[in-house]
C-alpha cells in the first residue's frame, strides 16, 4: 500500500480513539449493503469527484486500486462526471487519478 498522507497519520496518532471509531464506522457502512468492494470503491471515488474533494479522491483512488479497480475504470468514472458536474471537474478528477497511478506499482493496477 502506498504511503498514507502525513495529515492522516498525524490524526490517527493524535486522536487514536476517534480514528478507531472512524474506522469502525467505515467497516460498518461497507458491510451494510450488497455492493462488492470494487463497486463500493468506484462509488466512493465518484462521490469525492462530485464534491471536488481532492484529498478524498486521492484516498479513494488508492483504496480502489487496492480493491482491484483499474485505472481505466477510474478514468471512466471521471468521464461520466463530465456531463453532470462539468468538463473542468472531470479533468480535475483525471489529474487526481494520474497523481496516484503514477506512484502506484504496476502490479496493483491490474486485475
Amino acid at each position: 500500500m502506498p504511503k498514507l498522507p502525513k495529515r492522516f497519520t498525524d490524526f490517527t496518532k493524535n486522536y487514536p480513539t476517534i480514528a478507531k471509531a472512524y474506522k469502525e464506522l467505515g467497516n460498518a457502512v461497507h458491510s451494510a449493503g450488497p455492493l462488492n468492494a470494487e463497486t463500493r470503491a468506484l462509488v466512493k471515488f465518484a462521490i469525492s469527484v462530485g464534491a471536488r474533494l481532492e484529498g478524498g479522491a486521492h484516498s479513494h483512488i488508492r483504496k480502489a486500486l487496492e480493491a482491484g479497480v483499474t485505472a481505466e475504470e477510474l478514468r471512466h468514472v471521471a468521464l461520466l462526471a463530465m456531463q453532470t458536474i462539468g468538463f473542468p471537474s472531470s479533468m480535475a478528477a483525471m489529474s487526481w487519478i494520474d497523481d496516484i497511478v503514477q506512484h502506484t506499482p504496476k502490479k496493483k493496477r491490474s486485475r
